[in-house]
């Protein structure tokens, strides 16, 4: 029996420049290159996610800021709804699944009205507790909660909310490191383990949200019992904006979909004492001692 291979989530996030047609052409190469099972984007209302200072600050890179301030970079780079809609009906004609993390509560109410196969919420939002009632209340689909730079009595107090009003079948936690890019050494994949024995038979998934450089560490997450594996995705790291340095591009997407599924395979036992691969190996090269 071969094991399952874990759901791969290319999340474009905000690389798309603000463009449909990027976001649509980067669809495409997830998709037909790289064999992803989801692409996942954002949703933010920023007048409600962002004070006013914060809104009108300047963006704290200006050389990776598509507006003047902070709170204009945001709405340069955010779709509306209708442009969501126009992205999940583009990946239902492709077969490709569609998904989104949202980071306030209008942002979740817009999403919910879609219907996708899941929603997200970023580390950022996982305190958000109007966002999680809403979800866990108004919206049929799984919920998936990043854990990036939560404390063991805040992630304590996510899970409860959830068990208590019967959300916990339907709920996907990822171990997550919150750094773009994130150094090897705190990606902290045992962060999986502790998770899969603590929650693993109440919640639907354990997943892992990469920001690290490389393919390596996605493929011992999958080992570790990980069965989804999200990392951002762009056509070009060198592009303006944060998210690019720790994001693949389509040939490292492609790779780790390869290998992933490699592993998929490998993660078995022998079903026979000698294998029929090792039948004619073993009568030419196995010596007996009498």
């Amino acid at each position: 029996m071969i094991a399952r291979k874990p759901k791969l989530v290319a999340e474009i996030g905000c690389n798309h420049k603000g463009s449909v047609s990027v976001a649509k052409d980067m669809i495409k190469v997830a998709m037909y290159f790289a064999n992803v099972d989801y692409v996942k984007f954002q949703k933010r209302t920023n007048r409600e996610l962002l004070t006013p200072e914060e809104y009108d600050s300047p963006h704290p890179n200006e050389m990776n800021s598509y507006g003047a301030t902070y709170g204009e970079h945001r709405e340069f780079l955010e779709f509306s709804l209708d442009e969501h809609i126009d992205l999940l009906e583009f990946c239902e004609s492709l077969g490709v699944g569609y998904a989104t993390s949202v980071w306030d509560l209008t942002a979740a109410k817009d999403i919910i009205q879609l219907r996708p196969d899941y929603i997200k919420v970023p580390s950022a939002s996982n305190l958000d507790n109007d966002l999680i009632d809403c979800l866990i209340s108004d919206y049929g689909g799984d919920v998936h909660v990043s854990l990036g730079m939560t404390t063991l009595s805040e992630e304590n107090a996510l899970i409860e909310k959830f068990r208590a009003k019967g959300g916990m079948k339907r709920l996907v936690i990822y171990a997550c490191t919150s750094g773009y890019p994130v150094p090897h050494e705190d990606t902290c994949l045992y962060e999986i383990k502790r998770l899969t024995k603590k929650y693993g038979k109440e919640v639907k998934a354990i997943g892992f949200s990469g920001h690290h450089l490389g393919i390596a560490i996605d493929i011992a997450a999958q080992v570790l019992g990980a069965s989804w594996i999200e990392r951002h995705f762009t056509l070009d790291r060198t592009w303006k904006g944060t998210d690019h340095a720790a994001s693949l591009e389509p040939d490292g997407l492609r790779r780790l979909s390869r290998d992933s599924l490699a592993v998929s395979k490998s993660l078995k036992f022998k079903h026979a004492e000698v294998l029929e691969i090792e039948v004619p190996q073993r009568e030419k090269l196995k010596r007996y001692v009498n």
